[in-house]
């Protein structure tokens, strides 16, 4: 916020010129500054090399997401994920979802479909990642102090519903973040980021 009260628009502007001389900057961002939800190491970059960069120190993190009904929830999951740099991302069900939550950050990531709970654990199996579920239902265990694979997928159902019985039948285990207060549950974007910065407390 300026002192007049005015929004201040987030980025950068033009580059002063001359303009460095370096292959991964992109000179159409330079020309015009550079507005976008990146850190500031990565102002003035293309996005694929903001994405080769990133691949080269993904954490082997995977984020999977059964399609939910909310689908502002899977935007927030996917914004999460960029920020902890995992391996990838996976959509089990629908296709398409809204990315409106995600404020472009999927474009950074390595984001896969699979049609159903099978597909996504045949991807897992031939990979060797063990799928983790995230939800609180009957005989699941306490997500902390557990120790976590560091080489793993932690799987997310829809808000509402949690987990359908087929995606609780391939992982092998099923946590759940123990609460304090009244309320059921979490919100589902939230229990993600709680999973995520679990894992990353002790791998990342």
């Amino acid at each position: 916020m300026t002192e007049d009260g005015e929004q201040r628009r987030p980025g950068v502007g033009p580059h002063p010129q001359p303009w460095p001389d370096d292959p991964r900057l992109d000179r159409e961002l330079l020309a015009a500054g550079d507005h976008r939800n990146v850190e500031d190491r990565f102002r003035y970059w293309r996005l694929e090399a903001i994405v080769a960069d990133l691949d080269t120190r993904r954490n082997p993190l995977h984020v999977a997401i059964e399609n939910w009904g909310r689908d502002f929830n899977i935007g927030s999951v996917v914004r999460t994920a960029n920020a902890f740099n995992v391996a990838g991302v996976h959509v089990i069900g629908r296709r398409r979802w809204n990315r409106r939550g995600a404020m472009v950050t999927d474009r950074y990531l390595h984001v896969h479909h699979h049609e159903d709970a099978a597909a996504f654990a045949a991807w897992t199996a031939e990979r060797g990642v063990p799928v983790l579920g995230i939800d609180n239902v009957p005989g699941s265990v306490p997500l902390e102090h557990r120790d976590l694979p560091r080489s793993c997928a932690l799987l997310f159902g829809e808000e509402s519903a949690g987990l359908t019985p087929q995606a609780q039948q391939i992982c092998e285990a099923i946590l759940h973040i123990t609460q304090h207060g009244s309320t059921r549950s979490i919100n589902a974007g939230a229990a993600a980021a709680v999973a995520m910065w679990a894992w990353a407390v002790q791998h990342a």
